[in-house]
């Protein structure tokens, strides 16, 4: 059974003096409270009690309030439409299930009526709009009806609702009949006599229940406004940046001052790191400052288990956690952390990027200043680390395309200086090796002295051509990793001997500076190719003698290096080298003079190419100088021999110093 007809409706029709008005749920919760309180607070009188709730989730919600109410009288009737196990039943207070296709799944119904105390609410519900729909207890709800106090009124509305609960419940004709007989004794008009004060103050509380929950709502949204402002701030200022050290400052200076925190760190780390150094730091008045420090990481459990987890680390008490307690005792060096640095509450959140730790933020209560944080606080940390995270994958990206930049920028200066090169060191002895035969050719009667001469000259330069082919042939081996290492121990001192016997066979000998060598026969055998170590000598060595005037000298000497490596030194005192320029003169195809205004000859592969050597042999190439025109210092390094089966170290990463460079791979 269904009824289409809604109760406000035809209490508007049989009252047409009445007047609907709009409630908020809210507003009709808390007048539905006050009433059934009058009916908890009143003794002797045994009203009329009648609700109907639109779902029984809603009836649920005051179930045990109508078990209280159902103590005062036997005249209580409860209406819903069945969700679970709800159903006609008489218990305590009569149940009446009507379907959910009854008007009466769209309203609102209290009636309460007794001999010295009468009130109703009937009222249903207004949509606006399909979307705005919804019986969810949600407070901006809107309903239109009737709230009042009139006696006739309410006795009307009693009326009507029996009439649907005996539609539904036709066994409870008798009991219906008996309310209808009071209804009809109690049917004059005029309003209570009772004292309003019990309800008023009943309906006050409720309303101001509600409003603290108002305002708590707007605390949160507030809040959370804040929040949004304050994750939009420090993004927009870290995104401003595209440098990791500018963007940390701003993070830890803005963090720290939002959350009134006693110390904010933020640094880099990787899983495996065991300690770091602080350099960013937001400290507030008073604290020990970290800045400068070495924070370990290895045996901090924080760290530890936030690398685990992969998520936050709070600490509301230092004293008291069992993160930094084991069997009653504190754990170093996190108590030992704790102590030094006065830390009351440790809160450690993971700066993380596709499931990678790229850093850490901590903040600190020190001094024994305890508060605890919040949810949103934590959320707003963890939103803030988030953005970091962004922040520093787009620096990242930024620094490679730098990088690459820089790679393409060398790329197109070592085309160009190829060739440069190529033209002015190719063209020249071809020019000359084709005036020769060419003069040989056209001239038969040229003298014998002659014609040796431009043989000698064509000779050269074919000489020359040769060894241009080789060192490209060569280098291009090298960076392809096309040679093969045929490593052996082999005492230094032979190397460097062949090497000199090398350079001065090629050059004349009074057009050499003095070379003398330093290098002991004392000196431990090194696991090393020959021919490559002593190709290496030779190049360092006619480099030197290119650039040191013939009154100079050339001086190659070899001591041990830390143990497990010879350090070799080939030192001139010739031309020299800017300090800028320490680097880059191991790169392909480099010359200081540029490629066509040189004075001395050659085509700048001789260091790229003794630079791929050392570094496959397991050694480090470098260069010191004071400047131009004070000299030069080429060093490297050679593993030393302990085992015949050593195998070869990886080449090594390159490093440069202020004065000492090493060359880069």
């Amino acid at each position: 059974m269904s009824n289409a007809t809604s109760v406000l409706e035809d209490l508007l029709q049989a009252l047409p003096e009445l007047h609907s008005q709009i409630y908020f749920k809210s507003s009709l919760t808390a007048l539905s409270h006050a009433m059934e309180d009058q009916v908890l607070a009143g003794s002797g009188d045994r009203p009329i009690v009648i609700a109907s709730f639109q779902r029984e989730r809603f009836y649920r919600q005051e179930a045990n309030r109508y078990l209280r109410i159902a103590d005062k009288t036997d005249q209580t009737y409860v209406l819903a439409a069945p969700e679970t196990d709800f159903a006609n039943h008489s218990g305590p207070y009569e149940t009446i299930a009507f379907n959910s296709s009854d008007a009466l799944s769209k309203e609102w119904h209290l009636v309460v009526l007794g001999q010295q105390y009468a009130a109703c609410l009937i009222c249903r519900e207004r949509p606006i709009n399909e979307a705005e729909v919804t019986l969810t207890n949600d407070q901006s709800r809107r309903f239109e009806g009737i709230w009042t106090f009139d006696r006739a009124t309410v006795c009307k509305a009693a009326a009507l609702l029996l009439d649907r609960i005996l539609a539904y419940r036709p066994e409870l004709a008798k009991k219906i009949a008996k309310a209808k007989q009071q209804i009809v004794a109690d049917a004059k008009p005029g309003f209570n006599n009772v004292d309003p004060g019990p309800f008023t103050e009943r309906l006050v509380t409720y309303l101001q229940a509600g409003q603290y929950k108002l305002l708590k709502a707007y605390r949160s949204i507030a809040a959370q406004e804040r929040k949004e402002r304050l994750v939009n701030s420090i993004t927009s200022a870290i995104r401003r940046s595209l440098k990791p050290d500018e963007i940390f400052n701003v993070a830890v200076q803005e963090l720290g001052q939002a959350l009134h925190v006693c110390r904010c760190l933020l640094y880099r780390c990787k899983d495996t790191d065991t300690q770091v150094k602080i350099q960013h730091e937001y400290l507030a008045p008073g604290v020990k400052p970290l800045q400068g420090a070495t924070w370990s990481l290895k045996n901090n459990p924080l760290f530890q288990e936030v690398v685990q987890r992969r998520e936050r680390i709070c600490i509301q008490d230092t004293q008291v956690t069992p993160w930094l307690l084991e069997d009653g005792r504190a754990i170093a060096p996190a108590s030992e952390q704790v102590s030094k640095w006065q830390i009351a509450a440790w809160l450690m959140v993971p700066v993380i990027h596709q499931n990678r730790l790229m850093g850490i933020v901590e903040l600190h209560l020190c001094n024994h200043t305890l508060r605890e944080w919040n949810e949103a606080e934590l959320d707003l940390v963890e939103a803030i680390a988030s953005q970091i995270g962004v922040a520093l994958i787009q620096a990242e990206a930024y620094a490679n395309l730098e990088e690459l930049n820089q790679q393409l920028e060398a790329l197109d200066r070592t085309r160009s200086n190829l060739i440069a090169i190529t033209g002015h060191e190719l063209r020249t002895p071809l020019s000359t090796i084709q005036v020769c035969l060419e003069s040989l050719s056209s001239d038969p009667d040229m003298p014998v002295e002659v014609q040796q001469v431009m043989l000698s000259s064509a000779l050269a330069d074919a000489e020359r051509l040769r060894k241009l082919v080789q060192d490209f042939l060569t280098l291009s081996d090298l960076e392809s990793g096309r040679v093969q290492w045929h490593v052996e121990p082999l005492p230094l001192q032979e190397c460097v001997d062949l090497a000199l016997s090398n350079v001065r066979a090629r050059q004349k000998f009074d057009q050499l500076p003095a070379i003398s060598s330093q290098v002991s026969d004392d000196l431990p055998m090194v696991q090393t190719d020959g021919e490559w170590l002593v190709e290496v000598l030779a190049k360092l060595l006619d480099n030197a003698c290119k650039f040191t005037e013939s009154t100079g000298t050339v001086e190659i000497e070899a001591h041990p290096n830390g143990g497990e490596m010879i350090e070799v030194t080939v030192t001139d005192t010739g031309r020299g080298i800017e300090p800028d320029r320490l680097e880059v003169v191991f790169d392909r195809f480099y010359q200081e003079e540029g490629a066509l205004r040189r004075t001395a000859g050659g085509t700048g592969l001789g260091l790229a190419i003794c630079r791929q050597i050392v570094h496959g042999l397991g050694g480090e190439i470098w260069a010191e100088s004071d400047g131009k025109d004070k000299g030069s210092k080429f060093h490297f390094t050679v593993p030393i021999s302990r085992n015949p089966k050593l195998e070869l170290a990886p080449p090594p990463k390159s490093r440069a110093k202020a004065t000492k460079v090493r060359g880069r791979r």
